[in-house]
C-alpha cells in the first residue's frame, strides 16, 4: 500500500509541476498511475477528482488573472461542443485498427480517428517549436471555432485541454493570463464531467481508491504551488515551449496506440 501512495504521490507532484505551465497533461499523466492499482472505469474517477481539486487551487492562486472575455468566448463553445464529440465517439468506439502491434506481449491498436487526432497535435505541437511560426496569434474570431474544436475532442478523446492550451497559448495573453483563463475553462468542464460521471453511476467513490485519490491531491498541490513559485522566472516562450513538446509527446503517443 505504501507503494502504491509513492508512486501516485510522484506522478502527480511532477505531473502538476510541469502541467502548471502548459495548462493541459495532468490528468494524462496520472491515468497509467491510476490504472496501475484500481479498475479503468474508476481509475478515470480519481483522476478527475484530483484534477478538479488541482484547477480549483491554481485557479485561486491566479483568479486576479482571467481574461472574461476569452473565457466565454472559449469555454461557452467548449462546453457545448463536448457532448456532440461524446455522441460522435459513440458511434466510431467499434471501428477496426489500421494498425495493430505487440511489446513485450501487449498489443497496441491505432484506429484512424488516432492517427488524425494525433496528426492534429503534431502539427500544432511544431508551430510552437519553430520560432518564427510560434510568434503568430490569432485574432478574437478564431476563440469561439477553437472552443469548438476543443470541446469537441474533449468529448471524442479526452483531450480538450491539448488543443486549449494550442489556441489559447496564441490569444495575445500574458503568461498569468494564458495559464489562469485555461485552467478556469478547465474547471468547468472538470465539473460537467464529474456530474456526469455521477449521474451515469461511473463515479464509484470506493475508499481505497478515495486514499489515492486524496495522495494525488496532495502532492498535487504541492506541485501546483512549486509552478506558481518559478512562475516569474518563465517567460511566455518557455511555456510555448513546454507546450509544444508535450503536444508532440502527446501525438506520438496517441499515434503509437499508447493512449
Amino acid at each position: 500500500m505504501i507503494a502504491e501512495h509513492a508512486l501516485i504521490a510522484a506522478a502527480a507532484l511532477i505531473a502538476s509541476g510541469v502541467t502548471f505551465f502548459s495548462g493541459f497533461g495532468l490528468g494524462t499523466a496520472l491515468l497509467p498511475a491510476f490504472a496501475a492499482f484500481l479498475p479503468t472505469d474508476v481509475a478515470i474517477g480519481m483522476v478527475a477528482i484530483v484534477h478538479l481539486l488541482n484547477n480549483g487551487l491554481k485557479l485561486g492562486l491566479l483568479r486576479g488573472h482571467i481574461v472574461r472575455r476569452v473565457f466565454v468566448r472559449f469555454g461557452i463553445p467548449a462546453l457545448l461542443f463536448a457532448p456532440l464529440g461524446a455522441l460522435v465517439l459513440g458511434l466510431v468506439a467499434d471501428q477496426a485498427a489500421i494498425a495493430t502491434y505487440a511489446v513485450g506481449g501487449t498489443a497496441f491498436d491505432v484506429t484512424v480517428l488516432d492517427a488524425v487526432i494525433a496528426s492534429l497535435l503534431l502539427v500544432l505541437g511544431l508551430q510552437e517549436l519553430i520560432p518564427r511560426l510560434a510568434r503568430l496569434t490569432f485574432p478574437p474570431a478564431f476563440l469561439v471555432p477553437g472552443g469548438a474544436m476543443s470541446g469537441f475532442l474533449g468529448g471524442l478523446a479526452g483531450l480538450q485541454g491539448a488543443l486549449r492550451s494550442a489556441f489559447l497559448i496564441r490569444a495575445g495573453l500574458s503568461r498569468e493570463q494564458f495559464i489562469a483563463t485555461g485552467v478556469a475553462v478547465a474547471l468547468v468542464v472538470d465539473v460537467t464531467r464529474i456530474a456526469t460521471y455521477g449521474a451515469q453511476g461511473t463515479l464509484r467513490l470506493e475508499t481505497d481508491a478515495l486514499s489515492l485519490a486524496a495522495t494525488g491531491v496532495v502532492a498535487a498541490s504541492a506541485g501546483a504551488l512549486i509552478g506558481s513559485r518559478l512562475l516569474r522566472a518563465v517567460t511566455m516562450r518557455g511555456i510555448q515551449l513546454v507546450v509544444g513538446v508535450l503536444l508532440v509527446l502527446v501525438a506520438v503517443a496517441l499515434g503509437a496506440g499508447l493512449i
